[in-house]
């Protein structure tokens, strides 16, 4: 059995955590007894724990456990500003790690984080540093959320800056997901980050049933460290599960790469390193040579791809993580951050120069009383 930690960091690691919570109830039924003391059933030995600086977006957590919630004592919050939330880690560092190594061992844990606030992108990788000191065999990985881009300077400079540190520290990978990009595909903003929440939950919660799971074909923790090592280590996932209208594999398994699935904008053919495709269904839908041709093909450009099957009562469910060795879109990012940090810098100075010449009016004046 996998002993697997997943820690919601901030706002946005806060609200994917508690989607993930209500997931792992089926569906959230039980929300109104959830902060008392019932507990979730994941798939194998889970521990969960939201962090934040801000005691009000703890507040608002609907199936996160009132004991699973760890507000680290800075006012409200760090607004936005990462040194603020840097030094709120270190001051608080002791109680943070001994609250998670009271949850036990583990092999496996997720920082799930955006990198554009203060809490988050603060945090995350001087927590990541201090597990990997903490447990010594432990696999980490980052699930790193992109800020949309039209919410401003500070988040988009924030967003360089963390990701800059997340690839810097000695966690086995980065799974990226875009607000921007899956803004496309779910509406106006409110809608955006609840189904981004929920596609996040739905993923990781297959991905820990399937790497727990008996396999017809296995994939198991080591093969999926071995992906996240690929390229960048720098990675997405997608999901698709068919239905009774076209229950093919095949098809499941090309859907899975289609854009209204993936996490972040990238061409699977293209911009790939390695790849694992997890299946699970029927066995009477699971064609193992068909699955083996999709996984052959997907090869002949991405490098190695891990194959996965999972004998379970249902219509095919395809689970794709890949890693990419390129992904023009942050190089995007950082260009537009870039702009944005010059523009702030020179409205500054225009704004200091505009007051020197203000006071020069009164340069050579005394007060009078």
């Amino acid at each position: 059995m996998l002993n697997v930690l997943m820690i919601g960091v901030g706002q946005c690691g806060n609200r994917i955590l508690d989607a993930i919570n209500k997931e792992a109830f089926g569906g959230g039924g039980a929300a109104s007894l959830t902060k008392y003391y019932l507990r979730p059933k994941f798939p194998s030995r889970v521990e969960t724990l939201a962090i934040n600086t801000a005691i009000n977006d703890l507040k608002e957590l609907r199936f996160t456990t009132a004991k699973d919630r760890l507000h680290v004592p800075n006012l409200h919050g760090v607004g936005a500003n990462r040194n603020v939330g840097k030094q709120a880690f270190m001051d608080n560092r002791d109680m943070i790690m001994g609250e998670i190594e009271k949850r036990g061992d583990f092999d496996l844990a997720f920082v799930i984080t955006s990198t554009s606030g203060g809490t988050g992108s603060s945090f995350s990788p001087l927590l990541i540093n201090e597990l990997k000191r903490q447990y010594r065999n432990i696999t980490v990985i980052t699930i790193a959320v992109l800020p949309f881009r039209e919410e401003g300077s500070i988040y988009l400079q924030n967003a360089a800056f963390s990701m800059r540190e997340l690839m810097d520290v000695e966690a086995e990978g980065i799974i990226l997901a875009d607000n921007q990009y899956l803004k496309r595909f779910s509406g106006d903003i409110a809608s955006a980050y609840d189904k981004i929440n929920n596609m996040i939950a739905q993923r990781l919660l297959f991905l820990i049933e399937s790497l727990d799971s008996e396999m017809l074909s296995v994939t198991d923790l080591g093969d999926f460290k071995t992906v996240m090592n690929g390229g960048l280590r720098i990675g997405t996932m997608g999901f698709y599960q068919a239905d009774r209208k076209n229950p093919s594999v095949k098809d499941a398994i090309e859907n899975s790469f289609k854009p209204g699935n993936l996490l972040y904008p990238a061409n699977v053919t293209d911009d790939s390193a390695r790849a694992m495709i997890i299946v699970q269904g029927s066995r009477e839908h699971l064609d193992v040579d068909e699955i083996t041709k999709e996984v052959e093909k997907l090869s002949a450009s991405a490098g190695h791809v891990f194959k996965g099957i999972v004998v379970k009562k249902g219509y095919p469910k395809v689970l794709s993580v890949f890693t990419m060795a390129s992904a023009p879109e942050l190089e995007a990012i950082y260009a537009q951050a870039a702009r944005a940090m010059q523009d702030e810098k020179e409205k500054r100075l225009r704004a200091r120069k505009q007051m020197d010449d203000a006071f020069a009016h009164i340069e050579d004046l005394e007060e009078i009383y």
